[in-house]
């Protein structure tokens, strides 16, 4: 079909923007595990210090890479799976809100007033463009969602009101019901205590209540960057993999999706087992529930590895009646046609079965105290955000570029290389840093710095973390190269020639079994008990973090002591004090 001129202009932005940053994101990413490893001693390069370095690699790679792209991509799925026009308006204003509220977070973060690295927690503060600029791009994520997605949903269902709406679509949708969800904790937590507070509007909040109320939004974002890749292996991957591949269930895809609207908001206290504030029965509950988000991904795992075995087994009959050798048909590393998205998946999928063990270890609630805050947790992530989604959606960006601009991707073998390059740096990265964590070795901190773990004339001294420290250092310079690769393929195909009458294709699996389930068709129900859980399972934790103060008047934290004992003293009984003792 083809895209008019205005909305594939908007496309563009949303496609090209992200990758613009995560250059940026990634080389922040670099630099972290040289300076970590001890390669560089020192507290600044370049005139960015480290933590802001950490900070700009965790907010680009992690916030605005995925979301901007996850809103580029649920476009270019309602366009073509509904063939209904996008409003130029609507997309418009979105995406400038977009652009407006990240150069307002680069901003801020660029000039070093934002280190605050992943997550938003006092008292780590930031200027207020940050929380502004931050609140701007979610504002014009949505956008779409509201203005264009919903009315053409109902518009299609009305048209249709016998079919099913198309499988991409669905989980398209779901996604972002779950964003939506999700910000409203965090929107709660930024205008109504860090906003206040970085304006100089209030002195005091309760930071224990800033941290439960973002661990209700960070991990159910995993999912939100989660669905849109598992939406790409239920519908693009069985296609490609064969040219005339086929989804094994479709059944089993949307119960998964609807699984994770259910199962991705009771669980953010599994970030919070350390904290003294929160009743350790609630804690308990949530890790029960972080354990059931594993059911919907070993329910992909499933329809995935079964589309996979029916296309091969159907393309090639001399492997119908093998058990393992149909793996040897997967085209790991085709240049041909749009095989080369199979390598993404691929090396995205190997990936994610390290994250996934590593995940369990983390929701379990006696285990996460020997991993919490140590080099493990990040293992775990760049197997899990930076494996399956970094891939699928570094692979989908550059096709859909391709797409766009009706030309083929260039330099494709340097494409196909560049998912299994990352693969085996991310692998080594992560052996490293998981062993590493085992043994204690700490995320965020500059340990290669002089007078740190790894200076032998520290007292902190700690050689048995440095033979790891340096894996991790090579594997991440084996992944940024794969990264590079990707970019010269990116980069090549963005300045080839464009066509006139490029015609959008997106590769759609047919189901092979295409199971009615009308239960799962109405969303409206699911939604309902999905915030009703999040809303029960959330009351006991907050009462318990407010039970001494809401926002104000309420125990503080300080930097030296993570216990909140007593209440602090407020700003203005300081000054005062301190004006009599002059």
């Amino acid at each position: 079909m083809r895209v008019p001129g205005s909305i594939k202009t908007v496309l563009y932005i949303e496609i090209l923007l992200p990758m613009l940053l995560l250059v940026f994101g990634v080389y922040h990413g670099l630099l972290q595990v040289l300076y970590r490893a001890g390669f560089m001693k020192e507290l600044s390069f370049l005139r960015i210090e480290y933590y802001q370095g950490l900070t700009l690699h965790a907010v680009i790679n992690a916030i605005v890479f995925t979301t901007v792209l996850i809103v580029a991509f649920g476009n270019l799925m309602f366009l073509y799976h509904l063939k209904k026009p996008l409003r130029p308006a609507v997309q418009w204003t979105g995406a400038i809100l977009m652009v407006v509220g990240t150069l307002m977070a680069a901003w801020a973060m660029f000039t070093g007033k934002a280190n605050v690295l992943y997550t938003f927690y006092p008292p780590l503060l930031a200027h207020w463009s940050f929380y502004l600029g931050a609140a701007l791009l979610a504002v014009g994520s949505l956008v779409p969602f509201f203005f264009d997605w919903i009315p053409n949903y109902i518009s299609w269902k009305r048209e249709n009101p016998d079919k099913k709406v198309p499988l991409a679509v669905y989980g398209v949708f779901i996604n972002h019901i779950l964003w939506l969800i999700m910000l409203v904790p965090l929107v709660i937590e930024i205008f109504f205590q860090l906003l206040p507070l970085s304006l100089g509007l209030v002195s005091e909040i309760n930071p224990s209540l800033a941290r439960t109320l973002f661990w209700a939004f960070g991990h159910p974002v995993v999912y939100f960057w989660l669905l849109p890749a598992y939406v790409m292996l239920y519908t693009v991957l069985p296609k490609v993999v064969t040219g005339e591949g086929k989804l094994y269930s479709d059944g089993a895809a949307r119960l998964a999706f609807i699984l994770f609207l259910i199962f991705s908001f009771p669980v953010g206290l599994h970030h919070q087992y350390t904290e003294p504030s929160i009743t350790d029965s609630y804690k308990l509950i949530h890790a029960i529930f972080t354990f059931g988000v594993a059911v919907p991904s070993f329910i992909t795992a499933f329809t995935v590895a079964s589309s996979l075995e029916y296309s091969i087994k159907s393309k090639y009959p001399e492997v119908r009646d093998s058990l393992f050798a149909w793996w040897k048909k997967i085209p790991y590393a085709s240049t041909e046609g749009d095989k080369w998205l199979v390598s993404y998946f691929m090396a995205g999928l190997f990936l994610f079965l390290i994250g996934g063990i590593t995940g369990i270890v983390n929701a379990s609630y006696n285990m996460n105290n020997v991993v919490h805050n140590t080099a493990w947790v990040p293992a775990h992530f760049h197997t899990t955000v930076g494996g399956l989604v970094t891939l699928v959606f570094l692979g989908m960006a550059l096709y859909f570029l391709a797409q766009l601009k009706g030309t083929e991707v260039k330099a494709k073998g340097l494409a196909v290389a560049a998912p299994w390059l990352w693969l085996v740096g991310m692998v080594i990265f992560n052996v490293g840093y998981s062993i590493a964590g085992l043994m204690g070795y700490p995320r965020r901190t500059q340990t290669g710095a002089t007078g740190s773990y790894f200076d032998p004339s520290s007292p902190y001294y700690m050689p048995d973390w440095h033979f790891y420290a340096v894996l991790g250092a090579i594997g991440g310079v084996i992944a940024t190269l794969g990264f590079v690769l990707y970019l010269v393929s990116f980069v090549s195909t963005l300045f080839a020639p464009a066509k006139e009458n490029a015609e959008l294709y997106i590769p759609s699996a047919e189901p092979y079994h295409d199971e009615k389930m009308p239960s799962l068709q109405k969303l409206t129900p699911w939604v309902a008990f999905s915030v009703i859980l999040f809303v029960v399972s959330y009351i006991p934790p907050l009462y318990d973090v407010t039970k001494r103060g809401v926002f104000f008047d309420s125990p503080g934290y300080n930097d030296k002591s993570p216990i909140p004992i007593t209440k602090p003293q407020s700003a203005r009984d300081e000054r005062k004090e301190t004006a009599e003792a002059k």
